[in-house]
């Protein structure tokens, strides 16, 4: 409830600025599946350090047309623990060689348009990245989200009301949909795992 409202104050104020088109209805069978590797799970300490995000439409997942970015980290700010990097495979010279993390913001949102964000707790990755939209655009996130992890809860209680998943991580939810995981950790490849599952939610429903 609170995010609608804000989403239609926003809209009052922005919806006729440079980034208006963000408020428009999402198109009808097209998402976007969006994973963010970060330096810890702290939405208001931790940082951003990629980006993935891959088209869904209809029963299609277009990998050939993915946004994936790299964000350097800020001068002043301290650089990310080694052990985060290994953890995402990346290496300290991919960090240097990204892009400044509102440049990377803006490319994004531009390309994403005001299309529905999937993802495996994605409510997490929205608020990573309100954090910095409101330096680009002057507003938080406006789109529609859907969390995989919460359809998955919804379709199991109807399918079997008498046990619970409501612990069930990643990997369980996959192995459950029979998705293979593919470069577990890093963005691309957890941004197209989500799109995976979803797609097979949608084949189940």
């Amino acid at each position: 409830m609170w995010r609608a409202w804000r989403r239609w104050q926003d809209r009052r104020r922005h919806g006729d600025g440079p980034w208006g088109g963000l408020f428009a209805a999402p198109p009808e069978r097209s998402w976007v599946s969006l994973d963010l590797e970060t330096t810890g799970l702290d939405p208001a300490r931790d940082r951003i350090l990629s980006i993935a995000a891959v088209p869904i439409v209809g029963d299609r997942m277009k990998l050939s047309e993915r946004f994936e970015a790299i964000l350097r980290p800020a001068a002043d700010a301290p650089p990310p623990a080694l052990d985060a990097l290994r953890h995402h495979r990346l290496r300290p010279h991919d960090l240097a060689g990204g892009l400044d993390p509102h440049e990377a913001i803006a490319r994004l949102l531009d390309w994403l348009g005001p299309r529905t964000l999937v993802g495996y707790r994605i409510g997490f990755d929205v608020a990573m990245l309100d954090r910095l939209a409101p330096a680009v655009t002057g507003f938080v996130l406006p789109h529609r989200r859907i969390d995989i992890a919460a359809r998955y809860r919804a379709r199991h209680r109807h399918r079997a009301p008498e046990s619970s998943v409501d612990d069930a991580g990643f990997e369980a939810i996959a192995a459950a949909l029979g998705v293979p995981q593919l470069g577990r950790h890093t963005a691309l490849g957890d941004a197209t795992t989500a799109a995976l599952c979803w797609l097979a939610l949608q084949a189940g429903r």
